[in-house]
């Protein structure tokens, strides 16, 4: 049987990806789960796997080009004795793909085509959107029905946040004029709900695609415009022209990665739209190396390596659970707080490729040894760029360690939906003062950015005092 794999869905907010190797050539028997290609989007490098074993017919791509899911890849002449079930269920991740071309040909008159690609968020925003409920619900209807074939939370995130989304979509395609009002604004639910969450009016906008249909740049671009020429206090973020430095000497360029064009424009993004407070402290660590040290084998014993990250892990997921708007989130569109009853905690992570936040999920329900295993595997795959789009998504709050490099104390970004991210420098030793008298102690300096259209200043300030407290008391954390 012939197989025409076309590229299945990479992730929430993931539009496109490029191919760095084509890992086979055509007439090659192939098995199941065999790389085929390796693709690197905006978060991570991947092998995209053989759906079935059998021969490659025909290469569809190439290296270098800029490939999205439900575009073809291979055709694959499937072996005769290879009839699984996991093949099937692979290959119906694009089938569903070519099933809603027909509909695209034939749109109806009165609304815009809801293209697939369109559905998705672009891939130099692929942070910036929410990292819950992929939505799937089709455009330009009255009253759509919420997803039936996909669970309403991915990844393990909290059951209860479904309803809410499934209310969003509902929402999004409705007329905003009431009885006999205006026209669905044309847009995908993630489009919406990205321009909710900037305070952008999709009224206002004039989309550039097919149909008038809004696109997730129509909205980057009218929050540009409006920030720009509103209140006298532009905040412009596109980039300003560059000279001609050859003028000056030889130069040389190289182009950025699809990771590093993703953290350019997400970090942008959340400084022009975020107003940053940090606030810094130094914090006696001694005890809590003490502690470290007097453990350290036994987690090793388990597969792990117990670090000094893996003990903060926990600890900041007590201190969220303490201090709920930390780990929240901002709905201006609606003038609501998300509050998040979930601890995903992201651990920013330097790599060849970038800075990767892969997240490590409720980390309130695992112990220390627990997170200091998962903590490892983790930080492996990403420095291999092994790690999947899914493993970067669903973080509520991260944690930036520059320790390793020798840096103090730091102003790390937050990274939006997120209000709030803790950055940890070296410790080192210092001269402290102790009941009167100074002597050495290991300080750690902690530097926490938080978003203040939604924390207070003294709420921040609580919180830090919180940490500090429980980072010196670290009898009180269970290492089982």
């Amino acid at each position: 049987m012939t197989i025409e794999f076309t590229l299945p869905d990479l992730g929430e907010n993931v539009a496109e990806a490029d191919v760095l190797r084509v890992l086979v050539s055509e007439g090659q028997h192939v098995e199941l789960d065999q790389g085929l290609i390796e693709i690197e989007t905006e978060k991570a490098t991947l092998e995209v796997p053989s759906p079935a074993a059998g021969t490659i017919k025909k290469i569809e791509v190439s290296q270098g080009d800029v490939i999205k899911p439900g575009q073809l890849i291979v055709v694959l002449d499937e072996a005769a004795e290879s009839p699984k079930e996991e093949p099937a269920a692979k290959v119906e991740q694009a089938a569903p793909e070519r099933k809603k071309k027909p509909p695209e040909a034939e749109p109806p008159a009165e609304e815009p085509p809801a293209e697939e690609d369109g559905a998705k968020i672009s891939a130099e925003q692929a942070e910036l959107a929410p990292a819950e409920a992929r939505d799937e619900a089709p455009e330009g209807q009255p009253a759509p029905e919420p997803p039936q074939e996909r669970p309403a939370a991915r990844n393990g995130v909290r059951q209860e946040a479904a309803p809410a989304r499934e209310e969003e979509e509902q929402e999004a395609p409705a007329p905003s004029g009431g009885p006999g009002g205006r026209t669905p604004v044309a847009a995908a639910p993630s489009v919406r709900r990205f321009a909710r969450e900037i305070g952008v009016d999709l009224e206002t906008i004039k989309g550039s695609e097919a149909g008038g249909r809004i696109a997730l740049d129509d909205v980057k671009r009218s929050a540009r415009e409006r920030a720009d020429g509103g209140g006298g206090a532009g905040f412009r973020t596109a980039a300003a022209p560059l000279p001609d430095f050859t003028r000056y000497g030889e130069v040389e360029r190289e182009p950025m990665s699809r990771v590093r064009r993703s953290t350019a424009e997400n970090l942008s993004q959340s400084w022009a739209t975020i107003p940053h407070v940090t606030i810094f402290e130094k914090v006696d660590v001694t005890q809590l190396e003490a502690f470290r040290q007097r453990y350290r084998a036994r987690v090793e014993a388990a597969g792990g390596k117990l670090t000094l990250m893996a003990i903060l892990l926990k600890i900041v997921s007590a201190g969220l659970k303490e201090h709920p708007k930390l780990n929240a989130s901002i709905d201006l569109a609606r003038r609501e707080v998300v509050f998040k009853r979930y601890y995903h905690l992201g651990v920013a992570t330097d790599t060849e490729r970038g800075l990767l936040v892969p997240v490590i999920r409720d980390v309130d329900t695992k112990s220390i040894t627990a997170i200091a295993v998962e903590l490892g595997q983790v930080a492996e795959r990403a420095r291999a760029g092994k790690l999947t789009p899914q493993e970067m998504q669903g973080a509520s709050f991260t944690i930036s360690n520059l320790g390793g490099m020798g840096t103090g104390l730091f102003t790390p970004i937050i990274n939006p939906p997120e209000v709030g991210i803790l950055g940890v420098g070296r410790a080192a030793m210092e001269p402290t003062v102790v009941d009167g008298s100074v002597v050495p102690r290991l300080m750690l300096p902690l530097s926490l950015s938080f978003d203040h259209r939604l924390v207070d200043g003294a709420d921040g300030a609580e919180f830090m005092a919180w940490l500090v407290t429980a980072i010196n008391e670290p009898l009180l954390i269970a290492l089982e």
